[in-house]
């Protein structure tokens, strides 16, 4: 008599997170021991964490070298952490370029993608993989660690103009299963299936910061990868004050940055991005509104001198102007 085939546990996914950090040591400490506590929980798929140092002058490459003995199993249940650092600054998107691409090589059937200065609830990555099967390309809100009502990056609810800033507001907007679909915060604290990477790539490394990781979420979308926002899961983040400069008597707002760095960063990829995934009237409106706001709003011939060179290099294809803003 054959005995009945008994039916196999599903593995689980091995997770690997990845961090990408610059010159703030302090942060990624916090981080990394929010991450040993996760990965140190019974039954937590977390295996190991990869951290990208971005070339960071704060002797972060020499910290992360004596981690090494975190990667031989030892008396505590730590997780392993694993440094790589970059030989020069590659700003996020190289960062996250790099890591994601490592983090496959390892054998990762889900990436847990993060900023080094964030920090995830303990249930964070529980919650979120509550919905693994399902979504391709997910994560949690991302709230003021100062007040957990308010949100550090707004969310523009689908389907409408909707932006809200409070947890309240996106907790109604959020469906049956908790989830506001085709809306995510990437690279802070999001998961990626092994399957989406395969099929879309990594983070475009030339765009060093401002725009790469919302060219991966439309790259994504594009693809048909399923995204959504997990209004059950957080993220603790520092204050980045309100972004968005009024402009048009309050009718809508400008990305404004006192940075010169971050604003042609924004401006040379917000082009591409728009022409890309909205076509040339979105990209040509886009142009009119930054024209307007260093005209009108807030007259800067300077800025406008610094957007056209931009815009132009985005045209060519150059990804190089950047660096001469860099310290």
């Amino acid at each position: 008599m054959i005995e009945p085939t008994q039916p196999r546990a599903e593995q689980p996914p091995r997770v690997v997170a990845v961090v990408v950090t610059y010159d703030r040591i302090g942060l990624l400490q916090r981080l990394l021991e929010r991450l040993d506590e996760v990965g140190s929980r019974p039954g937590c798929p977390l295996v190991e964490v990869l951290v990208v140092d971005n070339a960071s002058s704060d002797g972060t490459g020499e910290w992360l070298a004596g981690l090494t003995d975190r990667e031989m199993p030892d008396e505590h249940a730590s997780t392993p952490v694993l440094g790589r650092t970059l030989a020069e600054n590659r700003g996020g998107a190289g960062g996250f370029h790099t890591g994601l691409a490592w983090a496959v090589e390892r054998g990762a059937d889900l990436v847990w993608l993060m900023d080094d200065d964030g920090l995830p609830d303990h249930d964070c990555l529980d919650v979120l993989l509550e919905h693994r099967g399902g979504l391709d390309f997910w994560g949690p809100v991302v709230v003021d660690e100062a007040d957990p009502g308010r949100l550090v990056f707004p969310i523009r609810l689908p389907g409408g103009t909707r932006v809200v800033h409070r947890m309240a507001d996106v907790a109604a907007a959020a469906d049956g299963e908790g989830l506001i679909r085709d809306v995510v915060i990437p690279f802070n604290g999001v998961l990626v299936t092994r399957e989406l990477v395969e099929r879309i790539g990594t983070p475009r490394e030339e765009f060093f910061i401002w725009g790469d990781d919302h060219e991966y979420r439309l790259r994504a979308e594009r693809a048909g990868g399923r995204i959504a926002t997990v209004v059950g899961a957080r993220v603790l983040h520092p204050s980045v004050g309100e972004l968005g400069t009024p402009m048009l008597g309050g009718r809508t707002t400008y990305n404004h940055s006192p940075s010169d760095l971050k604003h042609y960063c924004m401006a040379r990829n917000n082009l591409l991005n728009l022409r890309e995934y909205r076509g040339w009237p979105h990209a040509l409106a886009f142009v009119a509104k930054t024209l307007w706001f260093y005209t009108v709003t807030r007259p800067r011939p300077g800025r406008l001198a610094l957007s056209v060179r931009a815009w132009v290099a985005a045209l060519r294809g150059d990804f190089t102007g950047h660096r001469r803003y860099l310290r």
